[in-house]
């Protein structure tokens, strides 16, 4: 079992960046592979990055690549998604999410944890 809780969300200028982080509990942290996922207002749910148990691999969404970054520290329990460059279309809720088996598609995700609202202003 592991449990998930975003931090860091909040209200930013087009242009400016955000950091967002997800602490994990559970001491098994490390085995899984972890992702960051949004949902926008009227929208479905879509991926935004992913990282391997490692942090040796990593995926992002053709809409975030070279503005976003994701890593994580698994001494900390923590995975984080660097956010620079934002623009009103990232305004959405981010979650963050643990897999086995990692990849794009939130389907393969088993954790999930309760969202942060990032809220970016034109």
């Amino acid at each position: 079992q592991v449990q998930l809780v975003e931090s860091g969300g909040g209200l930013v200028q087009a242009g400016g960046s955000l950091r967002l982080s997800c602490a994990a509990s559970g001491r098994t942290f490390s085995s899984y592979a972890m992702g960051w996922f949004r949902q926008a207002p009227g929208k479905e749910r879509e991926f935004v990055a992913t990282i391997n148990w490692s942090g040796r691999s990593t995926d992002y969404a053709d809409s975030v690549k070279g503005r976003f970054t994701i890593s994580r520290d698994n001494a900390k329990n923590t995975v984080y998604l660097q956010m620079n460059s934002l623009k009103p279309e990232d305004t959405a809720v981010y979650y963050c999410a643990a897999s086995r088996l990692g990849g794009a598609d939130p389907s393969r995700y088993n954790y999930w944890g309760q969202g942060t609202q990032v809220t970016v202003s034109s």
